[in-house]
Order: C-alpha cells, then structure tokens, then sequence
C-alpha cells in the first residue's frame, strides 16, 4: 500500500523534473479556498497507471483527503481510497496520517509512505519498518517534491519481494 501524502509530495514550488511545473487549480470545501497546485505530469502519470494496474493500492493520507474527489478530477487520477475522511489539521492530521501507516504494517502489508513532515517527525515508529524491509519511506524535499528518482525507488521497491 502507498500512502501518499499532496503537499511537498506532489504538490511543490518547484515540482516540475525537466521543465516547469503543471499549475492548476483545485477548490478546497474545508477550507472554502482555491489552492494552487504545481505538479509534475509524469508523476501524476505514474501513480494512476501503479494503481490501475494494481501494483499498488495508492492510498490518500494528506489533509486534502475530505477534497480528494477534487483533486482527483482536477489531476485526472482514478478515485482512490482515502487514508481517512475527516478534515484533519495540524497535530490531528500528524496523528492520522501516522495511524495509517500503522495500521497498514499492523495488517502485515508492505508500506509506501510518501510525506515532506510526517516521516521525520514520526521516525522514532517507523525507522525500524524500513529497516525490516516492511516500508519504503519516502520524504522529499517540499519545495521540490516526489523526483524521477523516488518514483524509480519506488518502482523497485514492488518488484521486491516481501
């Protein structure tokens, strides 16, 4: 399972691998705000074939999942599921996003967790889940986001096996 964080992980400044990010628009009703979103195509590319294909169960576990739906038309990924459903903020969504991925090594799955924040503040629980070979933790740079090369990681990551 992917657990796949938005901002600092797909959303970012600079996003883009070899030119300028893809900038869109993408309403949030938590917020009653429209959020810019710079992104790289191929990344979006890349995780809807990955889940289509069902090489991964690409997951949201951001602060945008009560928006996922929007973000989903807007990037032209399938729906896909949600880590959870309420509006989670601040330490609220640290916690959430921390008892996914929990959850997901409790089930005995393998884990890919993509977050610029949480895997760093959460180190402590899920260093050694990496170190067994359960889960690959993925923290990018937030001003850059998911690279070429992480999505690389990744892809070798599921062809492993567990």
């Amino acid at each position: 399972m992917w657990l796949l964080d938005v901002d600092g992980v797909l959303n970012a400044y600079r996003a883009g691998w070899y030119s300028a990010p893809r900038v869109i628009q993408v309403y949030s009703t938590a917020d009653a705000y429209d959020y810019r979103i710079r992104y790289e195509p191929r990344l979006i590319a890349a995780i809807g074939r990955l889940h289509v294909t069902g090489r991964a169960e690409v997951t949201w576990c951001s602060t945008w999942c009560s928006d996922a739906a929007a973000l989903e038309q807007a990037l032209g990924l399938p729906e896909l599921p949600r880590a959870f459903t309420e509006p989670f903020t601040g330490p609220d969504a640290s916690r959430a996003k921390l008892a996914a991925a929990q959850r997901v090594i409790a089930a005995g799955r393998r884990l890919i967790w993509t977050d610029d924040v949480e895997i760093d503040v959460h180190a402590d629980v899920c260093t050694p889940w990496a170190a067994t070979g359960g889960a690959l933790l993925i923290s990018p740079d937030a001003g850059r986001g998911l690279r070429a090369r992480d999505l690389r990681r990744i892809e070798r990551f599921l062809h492993q096996q567990p």
